[in-house]
């Protein structure tokens, strides 16, 4: 699903009023290279991605 750049916007705000304040789970079947289909702009896909990863724990359960 894409992402418009007000939704990415939005998206990108509540993830760095979150920070470091309460917990988000994300789930998704893509590896974050392939996020950019859904975060149309390269850089605050990068950002979200950051927010995301920082201090935060990634757990793989493979590719099957």
């Amino acid at each position: 699903m894409e992402l418009d750049r007000r939704g990415e916007e939005l998206l990108f705000q509540v993830l760095t009023e979150r920070e470091e304040k309460n917990s988000v789970t994300i789930a998704s079947n893509e590896s974050f290279g392939g996020w950019t289909r859904t975060f149309t702009d390269p850089r605050l896909c990068a950002a979200i991605v950051d927010r995301l990863t920082f201090g935060g724990h990634i757990i793989e359960t493979g590719t099957e």
